[in-house]
This record gives structure tokens, C-alpha cells and sequence, in this order.
């Protein structure tokens, strides 16, 4: 296995600490709040699309904050300050989940919640042209993702025998539930100290004295460049659609298994079987970089989230979600990983955090497509099949785009 320098464990630690809110907002909370809104009356198709709709507001401002806040956070001795912003807030946000609320509330809690969340992926994912080499940038953006699956295990399992054994522990569920969000808040703030006290940043560039204005000036040339270089325009558009259906489908996973039966033990159990196997599989991703372009290894990914999707259509087993949990993991690290580490390649690095602010516009935001599709589809079939099975279209996009992305840049295969 790869050695990894201080300040490259440093900041994969960030990704094992915020990985546990992730597996929240792919278990917890959409089982948690559907339970409290059909609780309340409402139907699980609706349910369902209203969380969507959660999902879909959370992308929408980190596509708008992003690419500005990005522009700011390059200027010399800024990024870590408003990393650390988003980061307190993300923190914040998941302690507040466990103050006893209504749907609505509590809906309300968890887009404030995620939105520190994603907003700190802007200038954490920026942070990585400053940790390491460009030789290694690869290797080690598939560790952090390696890692989150397997770090965010730990808080995870505690989590699921809080929840699963309330009862004999003498406690009522919506406590266990409280005691899981407060858990989690406090491993994702821990496990960042590290990066806080190592991370310096050594891509910038030079502070003015008209801050702002020249924030502005310089996000506006920022996009002048990517409209003209069509290799990050091609790479941009094409994770536009692969990345939304990716998210879609993090996101929305356990609503759409709770809708066709799937119990909330067995959506938990495989979603933790995701993590786990998706830790050996980022790594293998990874070194397969040093061998194969990585490129081709995106395509395989798009193409294997694509025979997901249509599977999922007909699906209506707890066996077939353990199944696609597994095919998900396969995939899932590398796309991502890779996705990032292509991007930090070709752009340049004294301007990273202005240019994943994009990143986040076409990656992020994006999923404010699939989610409100996904999300609409279902509230007009009366069924999430026909939400899921829109995502498909997403996939075939995105590896359409790709391909001329890589012929951009002179490497299509």
C-alpha cells in the first residue's frame, strides 16, 4: 500500500470524519424522516419527494455559494478559515438533528445541516493540490475515499446497535436516535482536527486590497478559461450528468428501499456492506491509475452505475438491494476518486479552489436534477420505479459527454 506523508493522512481523516454524516444522510435521516412524516399523515410517495425536494435545495445553494466562495478561498491564507466555516456548520447542523422536531422542522435542520457539509467539500477537495504531488494526486484522493467508507464504519455499527437494540437498553427510540446524530457530530469534528492543525496552503494567489471586487474579476475569467479549454468543458458537462445520478442515488437509496418493501434493518445492514466493500475497491481504483488511463476506468463506472440503475427498476427483494449494495461499492470510490483527481490534473493548481467551486456547480448542484426528477416522477406515476429508471438517461449522457472530453484531450480510446 501506498505510504502516505503527515499532511496526507491529515487530510484523508477529513474524509473517514465527514463520511459518517454521509452514511446518516444515506440511512438515518431518510428512514428517521420518513418515519416522522408518514407518522404525521403523509403517504411514502410523498415522503419521498419531499425529501427529494430537501436534496435538491442543498445543491442549489452550494452551486451558488460555491464557485464564489471558491474564488475568495484561493487568495493567499483564506482557504482553511472558510473551510473551517463550513465545516462548523455541517458540525452544528447534525447536533441540531437530535432536537425532537416535526417533518418540516426537521427537514428544514438537515438542509442547513448539508449544506455546511457540501459546502466544506469545495475547499476540502481544492486542499488536495496543496497535501501532494501530482504523481501521487491519484492515489491519494482514492485513499480519502477508501477511507471515508471504512472510517465511517466505526460510528456507523455503533449507531445501527444503538438504534436496533433501544429497547434493551432501556431506552425509547427517538433518544437512541438523538444519541446517533450527537455521535456522529463529534467524530466528524475530531477527526478534522488534524487537518486543521497540519494544512497550510501553498497554491494561492497574492491577496489584493479590493478583495471582493477582484474575487468577482477573477471567477468571471475563471469561467471565460473553462468555456474555452474544451477538455475541463467537455469533463465538466459529462460529470454533470454521470455525478447527478451517482448522488441521486446515494441520497435517495433507502427511500426508494423502504418504498418497495425493503426493511429498515436490511437497508441499513447493506448500506454498511457498501462501506466495507467499497474500501478495497477505492484502493483498487487507484493503483489500477498507474497502470490503465483513467479515463477508461471513469467509463466502466458510468457504465456499471447505468446497469445499476436497470436493475434496480424491477426490483422488489431484500436480496436483490445486498446485491446492488455490493455493485454500488464496486463503483462508487472509483468514480468519484478518479472524477476528482482527472479534474485536479487539468486545471491549474494556484487556482483550485476557483475552479472546483465549478466543480461543485457541475457535481454537487447537479444532483439538484436527479433529485428533483426522481423526486417529481414519483409524485406523478405514484411510484419511485419511474424515478429511478429516468436515471438511466443521466448515465448515458454523461459517458456520451465524457468520450468527448477525452477526445478534447487527445486520449480517447
Amino acid at each position: 500500500m501506498m505510504h502516505l506523508t503527515g499532511k496526507e493522512r491529515d487530510w484523508v481523516l477529513y474524509d473517514v470524519g465527514n463520511s459518517a454524516f454521509v452514511m446518516l444522510t444515506a440511512t438515518v435521516i431518510p428512514i428517521y424522516f420518513k418515519n416522522i412524516a408518514e407518522g404525521a399523515g403523509m403517504s411514502a410517495a410523498d415522503s419521498t419527494a419531499y425529501f427529494s425536494y430537501a436534496s435538491s435545495l442543498v445543491t442549489v445553494i452550494s452551486a451558488v455559494l460555491g464557485p464564489v466562495l471558491g474564488a475568495v478561498a484561493d487568495i493567499k491564507g483564506l482557504k482553511k478559515p472558510v473551510f473551517v466555516c463550513f465545516m462548523a456548520v455541517g458540525v452544528l447542523g447534525c447536533v441540531m438533528l437530535s432536537i425532537p422536531a416535526g417533518w418540516l422542522l426537521f427537514l428544514g435542520i438537515y438542509v442547513f445541516a448539508k449544506t455546511g457539509y457540501q459546502g466544506s467539500l469545495t475547499f476540502y477537495d481544492s486542499m488536495l493540490t496543496d497535501v501532494t504531488t501530482e504523481d501521487k494526486v491519484d492515489q491519494v484522493s482514492a485513499h480519502g475515499y477508501a477511507w471515508g467508507y471504512i472510517g465511517s464504519c466505526i460510528p456507523f455499527i455503533v449507531s445501527i446497535v444503538l438504534i436496533l437494540c433501544a429497547k434493551p437498553l432501556g431506552i425509547e427510540n427517538g433518544q437512541a436516535v438523538a444519541a446517533v446524530f450527537l455521535l456522529n457530530a463529534g467524530w466528524w469534528f475530531f477527526m478534522t482536527v488534524p487537518l486543521l492543525k497540519s494544512f497550510e496552503q501553498t497554491c494561492y494567489v497574492e491577496r489584493r486590497e479590493h478583495l471582493v471586487r477582484d474575487s468577482f474579476v477573477r471567477l468571471f475569467k475563471v469561467l471565460q478559461e473553462v468555456w474555452k479549454n474544451k477538455r475541463i468543458f467537455w469533463f465538466l458537462a459529462a460529470f454533470f450528468f454521470y455525478i447527478d445520478g451517482v448522488y441521486t442515488i446515494i441520497d435517495m437509496a433507502t427511500s426508494y428501499g423502504k418504498d418497495v418493501g425493503i426493511s429498515d434493518t436490511d437497508l441499513m445492514l447493506a448500506l454498511l456492506l457498501t462501506q466495507v466493500v467499497a474500501f478495497p475497491c477505492s484502493i483498487l481504483f487507484g493503483n489500477l491509475a498507474k497502470k490503465m488511463e483513467s479515463g477508461r476506468l471513469i467509463r466502466y463506472s458510468i457504465l456499471g452505475y447505468l446497469g445499476v440503475v436497470l436493475f434496480a427498476v424491477q426490483m422488489s427483494h431484500a436480496w436483490e438491494f445486498w446485491f446492488l449494495a455490493v455493485c454500488v461499492a464496486v463503483f462508487q470510490g472509483g468514480i468519484q476518486a478518479l472524477s476528482r483527481s482527472y479534474f485536479t490534473r487539468i486545471i491549474p493548481r494556484e487556482q483550485a479552489a476557483e475552479y472546483f467551486g465549478f466543480y461543485d456547480i457541475f457535481g454537487k448542484g447537479a444532483a439538484f436534477t436527479g433529485t428533483l426528477m426522481l423526486g417529481a416522477a414519483t409524485q406523478l406515476s405514484g411510484t419511485s420505479r419511474t424515478g429511478i429508471g429516468l436515471l438511466s438517461v443521466l448515465f448515458l449522457a454523461g459517458y456520451i459527454l465524457f468520450r468527448k472530453a477525452e477526445k478534447a484531450d487527445g486520449k480517447c480510446s
